[in-house]
């Protein structure tokens, strides 16, 4: 006979502790925060790593786009075969890496091992977010998942107002290598966080690489990837010519780099909490706001480069729009079906395709003979197309289930 003062096993379980939202978001932003300083710190290292290895400023430019081909490449492989692992044990692996392949990016004594440093760096990227994007919204309610999505991508920005204006600051000081060594320290960091505070999981037994892969075979999918690679890049055309544009344009000091960065950055932390807000409310509206507002800003863009005062208001707004990312990753959770880790990664690859392809066409455009300040042309073209994506995107959807 059963002892009536013994709880049953559904009571015990419901009486377990359970973890703390706020502590678990802390410890993935801070992933995010160590991933933001490196990808965007290396933008802003350009100019102090190019002389370093010797390489002209367009050059060095490829070093972006090899971490961003690491991601892309990353993404999806580490997804389809890291499935069945449990979430926690996964994301303290790919801190690890991450951490080991900076440390190797911060003692390359050449541009050819550099390229390659960069691009192993990128490969856990896009996995990162993906896992803790879905382990973020398994710890509040459902109508916040949008809001629990920023606040990780928040720590991405809280790097580019307080990281990458320190890496920059390393850069000008110490040298730019201390940039890349910073972040070994802060992926060990992370780490540790996420193996304190992370919640337990024993994994998926039941996800197969097909089952992820299936993720392939619906069209709401691929839209919302593409609406990032191409809508996302005018915002990477003009960030990774940042530093360039206050040095040789506007002629300012080195010492306003890192304050321009941290402006920057402000915009995007508040931009990214803003949208998660917006998002769980109006999504539709959300997404076609940011796109349309980066294309008329990066169309002003040029006219404010030759002042401060009328430059670090513009890199303010510019900031703001760079929150697209968590209008797309809450609705890949919700077309992606079983394929949830897949989706969820190829997000951040669809953002590093934009990261490679805005500062590439930005590339060209210098290479013709147009000036710095004409990177903000790129990014009017390339929000534009985003903008048409993201309209197929949701008229395509109206005529299935629907999306608001």
């Amino acid at each position: 006979m059963a002892d009536p003062t013994c709880p049953t096993l559904d009571e015990a379980l419901s009486a377990a502790p359970t973890v703390n939202p706020r502590i678990v978001l802390f410890a993935l932003a801070m992933g995010g925060f160590t991933i933001g300083t490196t990808e965007f710190a290396a933008m802003a290292l350009v100019p102090y790593f190019s002389a370093g290895l010797g390489i002209d400023e367009p050059t060095a430019s490829h070093v972006i786009s090899a971490y961003a081909l690491g991601v892309v490449v990353g993404a999806p492989l580490i997804a389809v075969f890291g499935a069945r692992v449990a979430r926690r044990s996964l994301l303290i692996g790919l801190m690890v890496i991450f951490g080991l392949f900076n440390l190797m990016a911060a003692m390359a004594p050449t541009y050819g091992t550099m390229l390659a440093a960069r691009f192993l760096a990128g490969l856990p990227h896009g996995a990162y977010f993906g896992v803790a994007a879905l382990v973020a919204a398994s710890v509040v309610r459902p109508n916040q998942r949008a809001q629990a999505v920023a606040r990780i991508m928040v720590g991405l920005t809280v790097a580019t107002v307080i990281g990458v204006p320190f890496a920059s600051f390393l850069g000008q000081t110490v040298g730019w290598r201390w940039g890349f060594a910073l972040v070994g320290v802060l992926a060990a960091t992370t780490a540790v966080l996420i193996w304190v505070y992370a919640p337990r999981d024993a994994g998926d037994p039941g996800a197969r690489p097909m089952r992820e892969l299936s993720a392939l075979g619906n069209r709401q999918v691929w839209l919302m990837l593409a609406v990032g690679a191409v809508g996302f890049g005018g915002f990477f055309a003009i960030y990774t010519y940042t530093a360039s544009t206050i040095l040789e344009v506007t002629q300012a000091s080195p010492v306003m780099v890192p304050v321009a960065l941290a402006v920057f950055g402000v915009g995007m932390t508040l931009g990214t909490l803003a949208a998660g807000w917006a998002a769980d409310r109006a999504p539709v509206r959300t997404g076609f706001f940011l796109l349309l507002s980066s294309a008329a800003l990066a169309a002003i863009y040029p006219l404010t480069t030759g002042s401060l005062a009328t430059l670090l208001p513009m890199l303010f707004l510019i900031g703001m729009t760079g929150s697209l990312g968590t209008v797309i990753q809450t609705r890949l959770m919700d077309v992606a079906g079983d394929a949830q880790t897949l989706a969820a990664a190829l997000n951040h690859s669809a953002f590093n395709v934009a990261n490679a392809l805005g500062p590439w066409l930005a590339a060209q455009v210098l290479l013709a003979g147009y000036g710095l300040p004409a990177t903000g042309y790129v990014g009017v073209v390339l929000s534009l197309a985003g903008a048409l994506i993201f309209a197929a995107a949701v008229l395509d959807a109206r005529r299935g289930k629907g999306w608001g």
